[in-house]
């Protein structure tokens, strides 16, 4: 891989705490001179419970989610200067919706946030961990702060 980057993805959870990751991304892209883009995934919800269709309320409660994504994502965009069409809400499997838009979208570097946990089964959580393993570019895992 390049190092000299020209799109970089951040992927965020749209939490307060991923600040830091999205400073990081910011100043790389600054660094490069890179495009960066921001992608948020709502998880889907399922359709079929069995053989039964899923209830109203359970599209209701997508709608919503999407919705204060959405509003956040819009917030993010504004407070990193980041321009509001680079910013993306999909809906999907999270992990498999990262890979896919930096595949798409010619992204060379994914950042995203590592979850402080204990041991060395636990270094990277499942979904920064999937994407380590199976982005076709680059990935930096920015340790998230706890507090």
């Amino acid at each position: 891989m390049s190092s000299n980057y020209s799109h970089i993805l951040l992927a965020t959870d749209l939490l307060q705490e991923a600040n830091a990751v999205s400073e990081k991304a910011k100043s790389l892209a600054g660094l490069y001179q890179a495009r960066l883009s921001v992608i948020h995934v709502v998880e889907s919800i399922p359709i079929y419970f069995g053989n039964e269709l899923v209830l109203p309320e359970t599209q209701e409660i997508e709608r919503q989610l999407l919705d204060q994504a959405n509003r956040k994502m819009a917030e993010l965009c504004k407070e990193f200067a980041i321009p509001e069409s680079q910013g993306h809400v999909e809906v999907g499997v999270t992990k498999l919706e990262i890979i896919n838009f930096a595949e798409q979208n010619d992204v060379d570097l994914i950042v995203l946030g590592s979850h402080s946990r204990r041991g060395l089964e636990h270094l990277l959580g499942s979904t920064a961990r999937a994407v380590v393993n199976s982005a076709e570019c680059d990935v930096l895992a920015v340790r998230v702060p706890t507090k």
